[in-house]
């Protein structure tokens, strides 16, 4: 005897768990039927002589359904002789036109009859008769059913049906035979099934599953050998496929979880969808079944909020290609719908009174509509609303899923709080922001700050600092739960919707990570092809004399002046050009479709660029076109410029226009950086300091996967002027797999920072009372400013305040803003001190003015020297960065008190800055030296974090056992690091004078934090 591991192991293994039945039972099962003994919870096991191939049912389980459930409305048909050929051809007319999702969730009618195909599984509140009605559904499953009239011997392994209905076809594989799903499974539907039998015709069977003993896969739409089908695993170790199960097969959980009763009902009644109308033909239409991890986000929140009430926050790290979008549109109106635990009758109110859903996408809203439409028979229950007022209105309206903006968020956040008998689920789709265009809050608009002013600065305002600021109103009293997606959490965002776990860290509520996606094929791997060039040029001065200057402003100076000018800007225009016409646009990427983006550092030279690249296209006979997006209006080089009058079209068209093929590059700032899904993106040219969240989120804009275009990951290119190979990977390791925050921030600096800030005199503890006072009572603008006003000339002119002490009060200050505003909604208890002080310093902050006398000579800098060299070298060709897979932790904000003391300005003559400046940027250098400078410190904190380094290092007085002590630490730690610096590990073990050197650097880097080593 000896164990079967061939497909019909497999299917033995499904049907036992299902059908609930002995191997012994299954082997004599072909001989009579099982209706009264697995009808509960299990399944029927069906025949398939019992199927009828033409309409495509199980004709046994049909009318048994029927004629135990509905035997009063087929005695209206019953009159006459042809009765079941007039339900099945009215079935079969139906299903052809609408598809089978629209019999089962409304039925059918037949004349003066109506016949429910599907009882929906009943919500907690629901009644003793709907709950009843649900037990008389039959579900039941038939192995190797003969589907194909026209072949009698060709089978399918399983099919799925309920009350006779065809809901899953199944093929199975085993790769102990030598078979596996992903390639024979997929193969045999695509080229061995007949999709014109009616079982495999599109719309008449919900979902196609094929699988193995280790992974599954499924499509909605059999079209030969264009038949796409979608990955259904749980990934493994972050990525894709399924993890070892110990208690069977790895793919158990699709008839364990999936296939059941109660599994299949949620899928019907609130997963699957149609999208397009009623009224288009069913062949231009898509059918939506969840993947894995979207049925399983939407499952456990539910579950989650059903046993825990309202009043939880909830992170989902989910990537790019996750498909949030239905995500989303699953989960809001699920939310509707659930009741607490402990419900008990059909009086009980559901557990929210309503769910809004924060985007700026007008998709999404559509999606919403649409789905509540197939899903509801409520009618009219999605509304917007965009203040206090409307979400109040919405509520008596009776509208259940309320659509908001990220601009208008702040509004609802007070329509919530005044609401406090109603209860909220807040769904926050922050990854998808607003394009660009000023998102001034309340208090800009209290104290009437330009919105002109601010269109920049709003524009580089991280997303998810927006939704934390709009929070800070400290008015989540426990009547709303939220819900934020994310592919990029940043440390304050776990740490406000994180898990909290036992160790003090906090971890995402579930997760669906980059390395997943791009392994499973939603995404491509955008930085597989990354092209760095290292800008060389040379300054010279253009003055006899030899002034001093702050060495790092001088630097850091010089390099804007070197990057913004006209020539750089033509130069580097030219190898855009050079490089789009000869890469893309002659090689017909993605069917001669594909399109690029050029991401400058600001308006000024996104105009520039625009203009020397529409100079370049003008010389070569314009073989395309380009357009330029940026916010607001901006004078450069003496003109007043606007995306409008650049482009000679709204701003409005700008994305649709892109859209279209005579215009194939985009130049932009910030604008279109984050939320811009435009499928033809595959080149991007980065002239821009990318890093952290921005940098994949920017990057991220040409990773969407288009296999209309044939798009490939070797159609993706990046070509970076200004980033190094060292900084992309670092930004996106944390992001990669799964991202976690190690602790909370420590609150304590709070009582240090108030402390030192009420030491210096600026305000009286009576000024910030009553602005408050009058603040919160909505006093007029011009009410406030006198108290703000009154403090800020007591800073600027009255107090004796040297310039670094007044910049250690405003750094202070805007330190206390940050961190107050951040975690203001995670402690546990209120300060109204704190609370006091914080709006307070959000008004004064910007009053105070810091003018240091290096302030007034620096910008004499820029006429002392002009550009004399500039040139361009491609520092690596094609380089695949490789990214970690271990789970990223994150480390809290650092709360540690920060001052204009805390670095001295070091001051060199202008030959020694010059010099210096063109050694670090002329042609010659193999690591720059911002390479060098996010090694250093990025190791100096893995040295800082060391558990020896407080006691045996910082404060040790020994000097030489603290110096010991010190180079042990650093063995260690690059012993660490060697995987992710394995160049420089390599050379610091290999070369003894290098490895001398950087022991060197190192001391003298950690010197203010080791008692000067």
């Amino acid at each position: 005897m000896y164990s079967k591991t061939n497909e019909i192991a497999l299917e033995i293994a499904i049907e036992k768990y299902l059908v609930g039945i002995s191997s012994e039972e299954l082997k004599t099962n072909e001989t009579h039927h099982t209706d009264n003994l697995y009808g509960g919870d299990h399944f029927y096991s069906g025949k398939s002589i019992d199927f009828n191939k033409r309409y495509a049912i199980d004709e046994h389980r049909f009318w048994h359904f029927l004629e135990n459930t509905q035997e009063e409305e087929l005695k209206k048909l019953q009159r006459s002789a042809d009765w079941k050929l007039k339900i099945m051809e009215r079935y079969d007319r139906t299903v052809k036109k609408y598809g089978l999702l629209r019999v089962l969730r409304k039925g059918l009618d037949v004349e003066d009859a109506h016949f429910t195909f599907f009882y929906q599984y009943p919500l907690v509140s629901s009644s003793q008769s709907v709950k009843d009605n649900f037990e008389k559904n039959e579900f039941s499953l038939t192995r190797q059913l003969h589907y194909n009239s026209d072949k009698p011997a060709e089978s399918i392994d399983i099919v799925l049906f309920v009350n006779g209905l065809p809901i899953s076809t199944i093929e199975l594989k085993n790769p102990w035979t030598g078979q596996t799903a992903k390639v024979e499974g997929i193969r045999q539907y695509q080229k061995d099934r007949d999709t014109n039998q009616p079982l495999l015709n599109f719309g008449r069977c919900l979902v196609h599953f094929t699988l193995d003993t280790d992974e599954a896969y499924m499509t909605t739409k059999l079209v030969g050998e264009k038949t796409f089908f979608l990955p259904f695993n749980k990934g493994n170790n972050n990525g894709k496929g399924n993890p070892v199960n110990p208690n069977g097969h790895k793919t158990a959980y699709v008839w364990e979880e999936v296939y059941t009763r109660k599994s299949l009902a949620n899928i019907i009644q609130h997963f699957v969808r149609f999208d397009g109308k009623s009224t288009d033909a069913l062949s231009k239409r898509t059918l939506f079944f969840p993947r894995y991890h979207q049925m399983d986000v939407v499952r456990k929140i539910v579950q989650d909020t059903t046993q825990k009430g309202v009043g939880k926050t909830y992170l989902i790290q989910h990537s790019a290609g996750s498909g949030k979008s239905n995500s989303i549109t699953w989960l809001a109106y699920q939310l509707i719908e659930v009741y607490p635990t402990e419900s008990t009758n059909s009086i009980e109110r559901p557990l929210f009174d309503s769910v809004i859903v924060v985007t700026d996408r007008r998709l999404l809203d559509k999606q919403l509509r649409q789905n509540i439409k197939e899903f509801s028979e409520v009618k009219n229950i999605v509304a917007p609303a965009f203040s206090s007022k409307e979400l109040r209105e919405s509520l008596e309206q009776g509208k259940k899923i309320i659509i908001t903006t990220i601009q208008k968020f702040p509004f609802i956040i007070d329509g919530i709080a005044d609401l406090s008998k109603s209860r909220f689920a807040v769904i926050i789709d922050e990854a998808h922001s607003s394009q660009g265009g000023s998102t001034a809050g309340k208090m800009n608009a209290a104290m009437g700050s330009s919105e002109e002013n601010s269109n920049e600065d709003s524009e580089t305002e991280d997303i998810q600092d927006k939704i934390v600021k709009a929070m800070q109103a400290r008015k989540m009293k426990g009547n709303a739960s939220y819900f934020a997606f994310t592919a990029t959490p940043k440390n304050t965002t776990l740490e406000k919707f994180g898990e909290l776990q036992t160790d003090g860290s906090f971890k995402p509520f579930h997760l669906y990570s980059m390395k997943q996606a791009i392994e499973e094929g939603f995404i491509l791997d955008v930085i597989a092809n990354y092209t760095t060039y290292q800008s060389y040029y040379e300054i010279q001065k253009s003055i006899e004399d030899n002034p001093l200057f702050d060495t790092k402003k001088a630097q850091k100076k010089l390099k804007a002046f070197v990057e913004t000018d006209k020539r750089t800007i033509n130069t580097k225009a030219e190898v855009i050009f050079e490089h789009f016409m000869s890469q893309v646009v002659n090689r017909k990427r993605l069917k001669g479709k594909a399109k690029g983006m050029v991401i400058t550092q600001n308006i000024e030279t996104t105009v520039r660029y625009y203009t020397a690249l529409k100079r370049i296209l003008e010389e070569k006979g314009n073989p395309f076109k380009i357009v330029v997006a940026f916010s607001g209006k901006k004078e450069v080089d003496g003109i007043e410029q606007t995306e409008t009058l650049l482009n000679g079209f709204s701003e409005s068209d700008t994305r649709e226009n892109f859209d279209t093929d005579e215009y194939r590059l985009l130049v932009v700032a910030n604008k279109y950086l984050t939320g811009f899904d435009q499928p033809k993106l595959c080149v991007m040219y980065v002239d821009k300091k990318l890093q952290g969240v921005l940098a994949v989120q920017a990057l991220s804009r040409i990773n969407r996967a288009a296999s209309k275009y044939g798009k490939k990951t070797e159609d993706l290119f990046v070509l970076d002027f200004f980033n190094s190979i060292v900084d992309i990977k670092a930004s996106f390791d944390p992001f990669y797999t799964s991202t976690t925050l190690s602790e909370a921030t420590d609150i304590n600096v709070l009582h240090e920072l108030k402390s030192s800030l009420d030491e210096v005199g600026v305000y009286e503890t009576s000024e910030i009372e009553e602005f408050v006072e009058k603040f919160f009572q909505g006093k007029d603008a011009q009410g406030l400013s006198p108290i703000i006003d009154t403090a800020a000339a007591r800073f600027n002119e009255e107090l004796e305040l040297e310039d670094k002490e007044k910049a250690d009060f405003k750094i202070k200050a805007k330190q206390f803003v940050k961190v107050y505003g951040q975690i203001s909604s995670i402690i546990p208890y209120e300060m109204v001190a704190w609370e006091k002080l914080f709006w307070f310093l959000k008004f004064l902050i910007p009053k105070l003015i810091i003018k240091t006398k290096d302030d007034d000579i620096i910008d004499e800098l820029l006429e002392s020297v002009d550009l004399s060299t500039y040139g361009l070298e491609r520092k690596t060709l094609s380089h695949s960065i490789v990214l970690d897979d271990e789970e990223s932790e994150l480390k809290p904000q650092n709360a540690n008190p920060r001052g204009a003391h805390d670095s001295e300005d070091e001051h060199d003559l202008l030959d020694e800055i010059i010099n210096t400046f063109n050694q670090r940027w002329f042609h010659g250098w193999n690591v720059t030296p911002e390479d060098q400078r996010v090694k250093f410190v990025t190791l100096s904190k893995h040295v800082q974090a060391h558990p020896d380094f407080e006691t045996k290092v910082a404060n040790n007085k020994d000097i030489q056992n603290r110096e010991i002590a010190f180079q042990k630490i650093l063995e260690e730690v690059m012993m660490q690091q060697r995987k992710k610096e394995l160049d420089l590990y390599k050379l610091y073990t290999q070369d003894d004078s290098f490895r001398q050197a950087f022991f060197d650097t190192m001391k003298q880097m950690m010197g203010n934090s080791s008692s000067s080593l």
